[in-house]
């Protein structure tokens, strides 16, 4: 799992901790495995804890709540992602000067 999807399945669980797999899915863009698999790897590290409920539907449900370490975990991936989104960010904007350079000359 790399580090944006980490960051964003911890901050939207933190937001919404009865947020189904499914809807995790459609707003991450990516497969239902996937977030099963990554949800899963959450939990085996201690960041989140899955608890059953019953939702208005009948349906078995899960509760995803982001343990003590979850919280910790999410501040410093989101830390990283941004020191990460800012160095992509730099280098774009060079990218953008050295095109705009070659097309004034």
């Amino acid at each position: 799992m790399n580090e944006e999807i980490r960051y964003k399945i911890l901050k939207i669980l933190e937001q919404n901790s009865d947020i189904s797999q499914r809807e995790l899915s459609k707003q991450l863009g990516i497969s239902l495995g996937k977030v099963n698999y990554c949800l899963r790897a959450l939990k085996e590290k201690g960041l989140v804890k899955a608890r059953n409920f019953k939702n208005s539907d009948n349906k078995k449900g899960y509760l995803y709540v982001l343990t003590p370490k979850g919280v910790d975990d999410r501040a410093r991936t989101a830390t990283r992602f941004l020191k990460q989104k800012i160095s992509e960010y730099q280098q774009l904007e060079q990218e953008i000067e050295h095109l705009r350079a070659e097309i004034k000359k």
